[in-house]
């Protein structure tokens, strides 16, 4: 898997000079007067981290299974508060914003790159985080969001379209908004390089587009088609170090517990396809290395009782997945590959459907470094039924592979399972959530009801129907 190097840019600098007086005696010397952009940006970006690297995604995808402890798998945390999003990145990107718009401010903030391009670049990201957590929510503050230095305190909600449509508007501001000057410091993922943050913003355009595909489907057309030509031509991932403030939280993960195995579901569909994925989706059994003899096994989804032994099941790779340093995808080729083949299915684009769809396996494999022996042999895996490109079935094909593909990336893949309508998933046993099925989304948290209640009542009329679960969002219409 394709990794970047992580860097952590902090800048601290102060002058002090003697002016023959004591009118520095009451200044930290240890505190500065204003905080460097480029130090806000790096804060920002790692909360991509919480996203990308989140266990609790994984889950939800159905690509692991808890072994011990299954509550999370029979859905027990599907209530869940979102201010933090609010309180951490997104108004620390507004601040970043606005000391940059500010002209009291600007000259001081362009130390750490143009203030045009910070302006896009804070753009695209309260835009990524934005879209992460509408497909989790639904209706949220938006419009009236990072407005409590106006005095509204209490946010009305929006609906899910207009927070898309939102999103696509700030994309297009950001892209139109770049120019010459130099990229933002700070930029641990992209190093401040201007057009692999085009490409990053296109790609979260492209993938917006598609989810509202099938409820705006003008409207996806023409900015799926505007962005399709601007998307990343390869991977794009997080990086991690090897070393505990940075560290993957795969490989925290285990560092004491022993909580996930890759799922029998994902596994058997690898097996009985001959997917070589496998091997660098999981980890042998560690029993069966200590017996010479390497076998994998999935751990059964979603059980009321696991009497299952960690040591007799597969742990995601150590390599690819919980290694202190690996990266995490954020987009990838393959992603870009089966949304041409959609896109083409829909009669959004010409060309041939399939050849993206198969590009997008190939990709897929390059990114977990797996492959077949001969191209004569994935052939004939793809061949298969199961693996096969079907146009007259292209919704079930792209989600089958996709989830397939999607592997740890745990929030997307459980969108696309809505959005398409499958594959088949399991239901757990003695679920604990309110709709006893797979969520539909999450449940706002209990102190919107209590503190900002006419809001939070309006919210359920945007999305309309109860604050359940089971409560389908805007673009959820695929299995209705």
């Amino acid at each position: 898997m394709k990794r970047n190097k992580l860097f952590i840019t902090g800048i601290l600098a102060l002058s002090l000079s003697s002016c023959g007086d004591f009118g520095d005696l009451n200044v930290d010397p240890n505190q500065p007067v204003q905080v460097a952009t480029a130090t806000i940006l790096t804060g920002a970006e790692r909360n991509i981290s919480d996203i990308v690297g989140s266990t609790l995604g994984a889950v939800y995808a159905q690509h692991v299974g808890e072994i011990t402890y299954t509550d999370v798998g029979r859905y027990q945390s599907i209530q869940a508060d979102f201010s933090g999003w609010y309180t951490g990145p997104l108004m620390n990107i507004q601040d970043y914003i606005e000391k940059n718009e500010n002209p009291a401010t600007a000259s001081f903030a362009a130390a750490s790159g143009s203030n045009a391009n910070q302006i896009a670049v804070g753009k695209i990201l309260q835009s990524y985080f934005y879209h992460h957590m509408t497909d989790r929510w639904g209706p949220l503050p938006y419009s009236d969001a990072l407005k409590g230095h106006q005095g509204v305190i209490l946010p009305k909600y929006d609906s899910q379209e207009a927070i898309y449509r939102g999103i696509i508007s700030s994309i297009d501001q950001a892209l139109a908004g770049f120019d010459a000057g130099a990229g933002p410091s700070g930029d641990f993922l992209f190093n401040g390089n201007i057009n692999t943050w085009k490409q990053f913003a296109n790609t979260i355009k492209m993938q917006a587009a598609l989810r509202m595909a099938d409820v705006s489907p003008d409207f996806a057309k023409t900015s799926f088609l505007a962005a399709i030509g601007g998307v990343i031509t390869s991977d794009i991932t997080y990086p991690y170090l090897a070393e505990a403030n940075n560290q993957s939280p795969w490989f925290a993960a285990y560092i004491t517990r022993q909580d996930y195995a890759i799922s029998k579901n994902l596994y058997d569909y690898l097996v009985k396809t001959g997917d070589p994925r496998l091997f660098s989706y999981a980890d042998p059994t560690r029993n069966s290395v200590a017996q010479g003899n390497p076998v994998y096994a999935g751990m059964p989804y979603g059980l009321n009782v696991s009497a299952y032994e960690p040591a007799n099941l597969s742990f995601p790779n150590s390599t690819y997945v919980k290694g202190q340093a690996s990266a995490m995808p954020i987009y990838t080729v393959a992603q870009v590959e089966f949304a041409k083949a959609e896109a083409i299915a829909r009669g959004w684009m010409t060309g041939t459907a399939e050849t993206h769809y198969k590009n997008a396996i190939k990709a897929s494999l390059a990114q977990w470094e797996a492959s077949f022996a001969t191209d004569a042999a994935f052939e004939t895996y793809y061949a298969q039924s199961d693996v096969k490109w079907n146009a007259a079935s292209w919704k079930a094909s792209l989600a089958q592979q996709k989830w397939v593909g999607l592997y740890m990336q745990g929030f997307e893949s459980w969108a696309e399972y809505r959005r398409l309508g499958g594959p088949n998933l399991v239901v757990g046993e003695n679920l604990l959530n309110p709709s006893k099925n797979i969520p539909r989304r999450f449940i706002y948290p209990n102190n919107e009801k209590n503190i900002n209640g006419p809001n939070y009542e309006a919210a359920l009329q945007l999305l309309g129907g109860a604050d359940s679960d089971g409560t389908r969002l805007w673009w959820d219409v695929a299995s209705k």
